[in-house]
């Protein structure tokens, strides 16, 4: 990032986005380097615990690759059966 400051869209509840995905391309032409940022309070207030702002935080570990996380999704199955059985 460069230090400028760019516009935030607000989603329909009135928050910004919970992650910014910002693309770097590589100098020698190659894939680009996709910099994550996920959304964290700034402040909670002292008599109702309510969010007093938001702040992104850098995840240098962030392994979503831009996909959704859906809390009633599995991770994908091994298929059954034995090795070389053709009913499965």
């Amino acid at each position: 990032m460069d230090g400028r400051v760019l516009p935030v869209l607000l989603g329909p509840t009135g928050h910004p986005p919970k992650t910014y995905r910002i693309p770097l391309p590589d100098p020698d032409g190659g894939p680009p380097t996709v910099l994550v940022y996920h959304r964290v309070p700034r402040g909670h207030s002292r008599r109702l615990g309510l969010v007093q702002g938001w702040k992104y935080r850098y995840d240098p570990d962030d392994t979503s690759g831009g996909r959704l996380r859906w809390p009633w999704s599995k991770p994908r199955a091994a298929p059954s059966g034995k090795p070389g059985d053709a009913n499965g």
